[in-house]
């Protein structure tokens, strides 16, 4: 879910073609929950399933934005978390339980005709066959995969910060805690989408945040912005009540120092707040990493999406087409830059 620092945090729309030729490391959790939300039964709330049963939801999104990535010359790097830190267990005990009375809700709905989209929605799950499946999906697609020691959003921003990816890519703001010199977001919902409960249709764009920028306007540092979030809540911390955004940096502003916030707020901070401050400003992250783009594996993708997922053949047959084209245009640009450096 993330820190919401939407009311204080602008970032500028940009088209997709603008990270044309830069590599891009997702938070693949994010993603894939993403897509195992919306690619749903509109009536229903059932998500894509295989012949056997097996969600497929998740490998439909994954696979066909993937390529939409490669046809605008984007180059993916996903990432995946890893062990979570100790305090967010009580955040994800609470995850559990919401999605199973979630889930109660949406059978309930279903056998009295409501609508039972949004309960649907709620209740979805990541399993860690779902995650596997979509590991082998992108190495078969030629995709780097890097596995997280910790948070993927932390490893994330790593990347970006080391210049290995040109930038963060997440729906959620923690990516700027974690220090992220530019996040984007919107990558996974790019094009036309309906609004909750209305039939109006909106375009989304990609929307770019630049971490540097947002400190200067807002005149705080990256430890303040960290302030911020602890006050406001986080995957790791409740949160004071009674207290927005813009009341959040007001506070932060005046007090300065995470000791004197703390100080301020006494007991009304967790016990650990120490350590999800220091969480956010020094995280665990897997510094060997190797990123490049392996051999498509055209076969091993039709058996796995078309045999073994029961995916339209023809489709994806179309679908790998237009990652050889894409792929054909970023050799090309790549050569072109190699040259005229020269």
């Amino acid at each position: 879910m993330g820190v919401n620092l939407k009311e204080i945090v602008e970032g500028k729309e940009i088209e997709l073609q603008s990270l044309a030729n830069k590599w891009v490391a997702l938070d693949a959790y994010n993603i894939l929950y993403q897509f195992l939300t919306v690619i749903r039964d509109k009536e229903t709330g059932e998500p894509l399933r295989d012949s056997k049963g097996r969600i497929t939801s998740h490998l439909s999104g994954l696979f066909y934005r993937t390529v939409n990535f490669l046809e605008n010359g984007i180059k993916p790097i996903y990432v995946f978390d890893g062990e979570p830190p100790k305090f967010k267990e009580k955040e994800l005990k609470e995850r559990v339980e919401k999605k199973e009375e979630a889930y109660k809700k949406w059978q309930e709905a279903l056998e009295t005709g409501e609508e039972a989209i949004t309960y649907a929605q709620a209740a979805a799950i990541l399993t860690k066959e779902m995650v596997e499946d979509a590991k082998t999906l992108l190495k078969l697609m030629g995709i780097p995969v890097v596995q997280a020691k910790s948070e993927g959003e932390a490893q994330c921003a790593y990347l970006a910060s080391k210049g290995y990816a040109y930038c963060a890519a997440s729906q959620d703001y923690d990516s700027l805690l974690f220090g992220a010199p530019i996040l984007v977001r919107n990558l996974s919902i790019v094009g036309k989408r309906k609004l909750p409960r209305k039939e109006i249709y909106v375009e989304i764009k990609p929307e770019l945040i630049v971490l540097n920028e947002v400190l200067s306007k807002l005149n705080l540092t990256r430890e303040q912005l960290i302030c911020i979030g602890l006050i406001l809540g986080t995957d790791y911390n409740e949160g004071i009540k009674g207290y927005g955004p813009k009341k959040a940096l007001q506070i932060v502003r005046e007090l300065k120092t995470f000791e004197r916030v703390k100080q301020y707020f006494r007991n009304q901070f967790e016990d650990y707040i120490d350590e999800v401050y220091n969480f956010f400003l020094n995280p665990p992250v897997e510094e060997k990493v190797e990123i490049k783009m392996q051999e498509l594996n055209e076969e091993g993708i039709i058996k796995f999406m078309v045999e073994e997922h029961d995916f339209n053949e023809e489709r994806i047959k179309n679908a790998i087409e237009k990652i050889k084209e894409g792929l054909k245009k970023q050799k090309q640009t790549t050569l072109q830059s190699w040259f005229f450096k020269k």
